[in-house]
């Protein structure tokens, strides 16, 4: 890997359990440092301990390697992470959400200056406006036919792998 940035996900209310399972493959493969589960995503262990079979299947032993954590909302981690203090160090994270906006930039164009989170969002719904608000940098793939926008876990594959150099 080229990038000697520290990388975090956040998934803000990701429905699907293959999404979240493909998502923690992914970030295995790029060497992200932990994973943020936020509002209604699931988590790899479900509230009664047991592990969630359709991301298990999916992440193939992923969701073993990435540390991860439940949030209740994206806002939380993000407020988090903007104090500039986890788990007792100054992470100075840049908070990066990865969206279609009339405030996005080419993600190709994309260059972190620090640490950074990347915010991927719900399957239809995408990032939210209050999320996009308060994020720092907002990025976009762009689209070269009539379809809209990729699958969640593919984007992030794609935002990842490019920003990250790999």
């Amino acid at each position: 890997m080229k990038s000697k940035k520290e990388v975090y996900l956040i998934l803000d209310n990701i429905r699907s359990n293959f999404n979240v399972g493909s998502i923690f493959r992914i970030a295995d493969c790029a060497g992200v440092k932990k994973i943020f589960l936020a509002g209604t995503t699931p988590a790899p262990i479900d509230r009664f301990g047991r592990e969630v079979g359709e991301i298990k299947k999916v992440a193939l032993g992923a969701e073993k390697n990435i540390p991860w954590e439940k949030v209740s909302s994206t806002f939380s981690i993000i407020k988090k992470l903007k104090k500039a203090c986890l788990s007792g160090r100054q992470e100075n994270f840049e908070i990066v959400s990865l969206e279609q906006s009339p405030e996005s930039i080419d993600y190709k164009k994309f260059k972190p200056k620090k640490n950074f989170a990347l915010i991927v969002g719900n399957e239809v719904d995408g990032v939210s406006k209050k999320v996009l608000d308060v994020s720092d940098k907002i990025i976009e793939i762009k689209m070269a036919a009539k379809k809209e926008s990729l699958n969640v876990s593919m984007a992030t594959a794609v935002a990842l792998f490019r920003i990250l150099g790999i």
